[in-house]
């Protein structure tokens, strides 16, 4: 697993081992994470990343937040529950260099609380397939005022996700076993 695209370009990332399995992490491949960032600064939605305060909830290794900051992204908070994936995070803040940029935050994603800080303009979800977790999750961000109007939302889930209350469909893609559905939260 590397960073595909900017600054970082090519850094190996630190990836799930042999005694992590139990974590049932799921690290989003390089190809479908470079044809998210194709989306995402093709034009066709504006430029999302450049800038763009990051919301990574189920970060996992925390390969979309990198990616986000390699490419321009001014900041990126990541929310992740697992040890497992708390260490991972905390490698690759460290082999990036990008400890300045990112803080890890260790909380259930499903159970976010009112946000105190300014909103996030770009938020990837990437929750375990298949339990609903997602929708949770982004219901939780939206009532909790972590999400800034006109925020885009990347959701990998096993399937199409249909947008929630106070966000609208932009595009949906399917890579594989993984559909890739962007929303855009309502202003």
């Amino acid at each position: 697993m590397r960073i595909v695209g900017g600054a970082n370009r090519g850094l190996k990332l630190a990836e799930v081992g042999e005694g992590d399995a139990a974590a049932h992490l799921r690290p989003t491949s390089d190809r479908v994470r470079e044809a998210i960032f194709n989306l995402l600064q093709g034009g066709r939605f504006g430029d999302s990343v450049p800038g763009a305060r990051v919301l990574d909830l189920f970060a996992g290794t925390g390969a979309l937040a990198l990616e986000a900051l390699s490419r321009g992204a001014s900041e990126a908070v990541l929310v992740e529950q697992g040890r497992v994936g708390q260490r991972l995070i905390r490698e690759n803040l460290r082999l990036a260099k990008r400890d300045g940029q990112a803080r890890l935050l260790s909380l259930d994603a499903t159970r976010l609380t009112a946000n105190t800080e300014p909103p996030f303009t770009l938020v990837f979800l990437d929750p375990p397939y298949g339990k609903e977790l997602g929708t949770q999750a982004l219901g939780a961000a939206l009532k909790g005022g972590w999400l800034a109007p006109e925020a885009v939302v990347v959701w990998e889930e096993a399937g199409p996700m249909m947008p929630l209350p106070g966000t609208g469909l932009l595009d949906r893609r399917s890579y594989g076993g993984t559909t890739v559905t962007l929303l855009r939260v309502e202003g």
